[in-house]
């Protein structure tokens, strides 16, 4: 169960993770569409551990897409210290991982129509 700081910060990383992926896709993503979905932090507000969605209109994968992401996260993790620097004592370490929740449902509902 997660304490209410805890989720007030989750929050908080969520809405500006979503603006900095948002803003700079462009120029760190080759323009893709990511989506932060979920953001769960460890009770110590240490690490935040973040699921993405993504639409990508490249022709490339979510894997390969998520691997970009990866290999961004210290400029990243710049980004969001420079928006919430002032409201948090510590800027988590960000660790990201692949939310396939939409393909899941979209994969049950196909089965039901069967």
């Amino acid at each position: 169960m997660a304490s209410v700081r805890q989720e007030k910060v989750a929050k908080l990383i969520q809405q500006d993770l979503a603006v900095i992926f948002s803003e700079n896709s462009r120029d760190l993503f080759g323009g893709a569409f990511i989506t932060v979905t979920i953001v769960r932090m460890t009770p110590d507000l240490g690490l935040a551990k973040v699921y993405l969605s993504f639409f990508a209109n490249s022709g490339t994968n979510k894997e390969e897409l998520l691997a970009l992401v990866k290999s961004k996260t210290s400029a990243v993790r710049g980004i969001l210290g420079r928006k919430i620097g002032k409201q948090v004592r510590i800027v988590p370490e960000l660790a990201f991982y692949l939310d396939d929740s939409l393909d899941y449902a979209s994969e049950i509902d196909n089965l039901l129509k069967k």
